[in-house]
């Protein structure tokens, strides 16, 4: 584990100034993706806003992307899969604390240009502890945040699929066992829902072993497809 960097990626509830002053205290053990939920005014002399003051730099990179289809939920409206164009803006600001202080991050902003008529752009706004000095830099922060959706369909796995928010465990001791167990079912449930969507077509064979498919065929007492 000596050579491997640990990552905190957040959405923007997790935008919290306390948490950045902590990491920097500390030598940032661990390196923050945080997506900015606060337009914050930047320190004397300037006083300018945040976000303003990055999009008026050049664009750094350009990024195209497939956006998955999202269905409607609360509070959000059905979203119809579509490539995504953006352009990235990155500069680096010292923030400010609240209590007459300062944090130095650098702030990316991801810009969809030529979005659909009708459709709202993507558009996000990431702060980070790192430096971004390259465009490949900023090309893998934003990786890193993309990526963050499969860790929320892993946990939404754990917790609704799995349940295991309904485990009454006696000891912390079992709790740990059962969540490692079923950290691995999510795992392959999360990678299995990956795999459907990006190759529907592939064989079920080559991920699961004949029985396997017989008995996914037992539950819904469907008959098993013609091999």
């Amino acid at each position: 584990m000596d050579t491997t960097r640990l990552v905190y990626v957040t959405d923007r509830e997790g935008d919290i100034m306390e948490l950045m002053v902590a990491a920097r205290d500390r030598g940032h053990p661990a390196d923050w993706l945080i997506r900015s939920q606060h337009n914050r005014v930047l320190p004397v002399p300037e006083e300018a806003k945040l976000w303003t003051t990055v999009e008026a730099q050049e664009p750094i990179a350009e990024i195209c992307f497939a956006l998955q289809s999202r269905r409607k939920g609360k509070n959000k409206e059905a979203r119809k899969a579509r490539q995504v164009r953006q352009q990235i803006f990155v500069k680096r600001r010292l923030l400010p604390n609240g209590k007459g202080g300062t944090v130095q991050a650098s702030c990316l902003i991801a810009k969809e240009i030529d979005a659909p008529a009708g459709e709202e752009a993507v558009v996000w706004r990431l702060l980070t502890n790192r430096e971004v000095a390259t465009p490949e830099a900023a090309v893998e922060l934003i990786d890193w945040y993309r990526a963050r959706w499969e860790i929320e369909m892993l946990f939404d796995v754990l917790k609704n699929g799995c349940r295991v928010e309904a485990l009454q465990l006696s000891t912390t001791d079992r709790v740990e066992c059962a969540l490692a167990l079923y950290l691995i079912v999510s795992w392959r449930i999360a990678h299995l829902m990956r795999m459907g969507r990006s190759c529907p077509d592939m064989d079920a064979r080559l991920l699961f072993d004949p029985e396997e498919i017989q008995a996914a065929y037992l539950v819904p007492a469907r008959k098993p497809a013609t091999q």
